[in-house]
């Protein structure tokens, strides 16, 4: 098995969900992961929001915003639904994975929601259509005001086990509290819930970055993914709190800050300008964590490789 740094498009083409974990794995904390909107209108409207952040540097592209029953990519100029993602796979030359949501309707709430299509919720007739539709991962969370709770994501991580099978990948975790009382801040993530999400059968835990949310430290993310860790998963932190609008000099702060707390994936989220992360972002949080020698050679290699 290849690691990630190493592997073109037609490796990427071949990996099952267990051997993109592995290459991951393998990778020794140098992956990094672009949420991209496609819902709008692109960054630069000739291309896809996708195709901008592999550009600048991104290794896997998760989708957000993305209604499977409706599925649609503003920048492609074919729009056959059942086509979308896998053309959208040969067009980054990446593997793209789809954000779900598990939304809570029994949480209490520290703001009023909003109501989501059937399409982006976390439920087995999404998640199978997720997987007929060629997404390569799965990631379990909740965006702002959705009312997406612990609880719920543990009962969609057994769910998506279940339609994915064992060489599925599944990413589960809170960027921030989604607008559930009680897990706000230092309180969004506890060593219970760790444990829950991994014995449920998640691979990768998805845990705020140092500095993005109240209360998590270096030191304190730092033991939570030692936690994931020893249990055998991996660790995504992610910056999912409009600081992938920042300045270059936060984002480099915060790309360092998490590759000390012990990152496997690095997360930067599509609140930066129009659907994506400011694109000079990608690429500066690309060469805090792994350098100009990979960052730029991801940039250029050719999806024909």
């Amino acid at each position: 098995m290849k690691r990630l740094l190493d592997c073109t498009a037609a490796d990427f083409e071949k990996m099952t969900g267990r051997e993109l974990k592995q290459s991951i794995l393998a990778s020794e904390g140098r992956t990094i992961v672009a949420e991209v909107i496609g819902a709008v209108t692109p960054y630069y409207p000739a291309v896809t929001n996708a195709e901008m952040a592999a550009a600048f540097g991104a290794d896997l592209i998760l989708l957000n915003f993305f209604d499977v029953f409706n599925p649609h990519m503003e920048g492609l100029t074919e729009m056959v639904p059942d086509t979308i993602v896998r053309n959208l796979k040969k067009l980054v030359g990446r593997p793209i994975g789809l954000n779900l949501e598990p939304v809570d309707v029994d949480a209490d709430r520290v703001e009023t929601l909003i109501e989501l299509p059937e399409g982006r919720l976390a439920t087995e007739k999404s998640l199978q259509k997720a997987k007929e539709l060629g997404f390569d991962f799965v990631c379990l969370t909740g965006n702002p005001k959705t009312g997406v709770s612990n609880a719920e994501i543990t009962k969609a991580i057994r769910t998506a086990r279940s339609v994915f099978g064992e060489d599925g990948l599944i990413i589960a975790g809170k960027m921030h509290s989604a607008g559930v009382a009680g897990e706000v801040g230092g309180s969004l993530m506890s060593t219970e819930t760790l444990h829950f999400f991994i014995e449920a059968g998640a691979d990768i835990i998805l845990i705020p970055s140092p500095g993005t949310v109240p209360g998590f430290t270096v030191e304190k993310t730092a033991r939570l993914v030692d936690i994931v860790h020893e249990k055998g998963a991996l660790a995504i932190l992610t910056t999912g709190t409009s600081q992938e609008g920042a300045d270059e000099a936060t984002i480099k702060q915060i790309a360092l800050n998490s590759k000390m707390a012990g990152a496997d994936l690095f997360h930067i989220g599509d609140a930066g300008a129009a659907g994506m992360a400011i694109p000079e972002n990608i690429t500066a949080y690309s060469i805090v964590v792994r350098g100009k020698r990979h960052t730029y050679v991801r940039m250029a290699s050719s999806v024909l490789r």
